[in-house]
């Protein structure tokens, strides 16, 4: 069932920002998934997953990140994710969620929508390729 009572939501206005655990594994995910559908359900146009304190996030937790984004596009609202980490940024970039949901560096930026995301780990030289 979805709770706001989760994790801390900070509202403002047609706004919302969730601030997610250290850590976003199988233990937790489903919280996480319930407080982000939770707050999509009231009504907001912006939700913005604040990651900047979250060090490890596991494929379940890409997973509530992506039932909330489809949640969002059928509520006609918007998700933004605030990361730092380069563990969390890398698991985003990996598995594709970083080109569905903008991913921003602080939580201001989010709610700002700047156009400046986070730079991921594609954003790195690449090691050259050898062929054998």
């Amino acid at each position: 069932m979805a709770s706001l009572e989760n994790f801390p939501v900070h509202w403002a206005g047609p706004r919302a920002v969730v601030a997610l655990p250290a850590e976003v594994d199988i233990s937790n995910a489903d919280l996480v998934s319930d407080t982000l559908l939770a707050v999509l359900n009231r009504g907001v146009g912006t939700l913005v997953a604040d990651m900047t304190g979250t060090t490890f996030c596991a494929c379940a937790g890409v997973t509530a990140l992506v039932r909330a984004q489809q949640r969002a596009a059928a509520n006609r609202a918007e998700i933004r994710v605030a990361a730092t980490t380069p563990v969390v940024l890398r698991v985003l970039a990996l598995t594709g969620v970083d080109r569905v949901l903008p991913v921003f560096d602080t939580v201001g930026d989010a709610l700002a929508g700047a156009a400046e995301r986070a730079p991921g780990p594609e954003d790195e030289d690449p090691a050259p390729m050898t062929v054998s």
